[in-house]
Order: C-alpha cells, then sequence, then structure tokens
C-alpha cells in the first residue's frame, strides 16, 4: 500500500466495543460514519446500533415462554466519537439503514420522538438475529 492516506478502519457494518460512557464495554455495529463530523457534531463519529442488554442463558429443560423472555434483547442507538470506539475484526451483515431512515443517516442522530419507534425496530432486527443463531459472538 503506497498511498499516503490512511486506511480507514470504521466501515459501515464493522463491529466496534464502545470504550466511554454508558454503552462502556458493549458490542455495537457502525451503521454510518461521519469522517469530518457534522453541523452539531464538529469531531469525526460513527452512528452506532448495539445491544444494551444482551439476552440470558437457555437450556433444554426450559418452557417455550421462559426461553421467549430470555431471549430479549435491549438496544441502542448513539453516535459515538472515533475516540470512543474499538475495532474488532469482525463485521455485521445486518442491513440497519432502512430501519433508521435517510434522514436520521444525513443528520447523525435521531430526532426525539422517533428514537423508540428506531429502538423497537431494531430490537426485531437482533432478535430474529439472535434467535435463528446467526452471528452468535455478538450476542
Amino acid at each position: 500500500l503506497s498511498s499516503t492516506m490512511p486506511q480507514k478502519i470504521l466501515k459501515s457494518g464493522k463491529v466496534v466495543i464502545v470504550l466511554q460512557g454508558r454503552y462502556a464495554g458493549r458490542k455495537g455495529v457502525v451503521v454510518e460514519t461521519y469522517d469530518h463530523g457534522t453541523d452539531k457534531k464538529k469531531y469525526g463519529h460513527a452512528l452506532v446500533v448495539g445491544v444494551d442488554r444482551y439476552p440470558l442463558a437457555v437450556s433444554r429443560a426450559m418452557g417455550r415462554r421462559k426461553i421467549a423472555k430470555r431471549s430479549r434483547v435491549k438496544p441502542f442507538v448513539k453516535a459515538v466519537n472515533y475516540k470512543h470506539l474499538m475495532p474488532t475484526r469482525y463485521s455485521l451483515d445486518v442491513k440497519l439503514n432502512d430501519v433508521l431512515g435517510e434522514d436520521t443517516i444525513k443528520v447523525g442522530a435521531i430526532e426525539k420522538g422517533k428514537r423508540s419507534a428506531v429502538r423497537k425496530a431494531i430490537k426485531g432486527r437482533l432478535e430474529e438475529r439472535y434467535v435463528a443463531g446467526k452471528n452468535k459472538w455478538f450476542f
């Protein structure tokens, strides 16, 4: 690689670990990156969707309802400074752009009224992924 520009590591779909703040230690997926910042956030940041509360362990002895209850996922959606993210070697192939909407991705933040609706939609996608047994290392 003889280019003078540094390689871009944080791309859409990259799995990261949040290092600072309320969601420190949680895994997340980069949905969109903003290298030069936006009007409100002048620093480089990424729109991250992640798991706030992970699903609990299940066993064969448990009933259907108990397994369903323990398989719940609580997601978060947040714009996070690049300095507070640690990229991993993994990437997740979940398309979340349609859930978030184009206006959210352009602005880099979610409007107050839409936040809970977006979180519910993401919760559905992640739980569906978990129950199907895909990307077990993410949960």
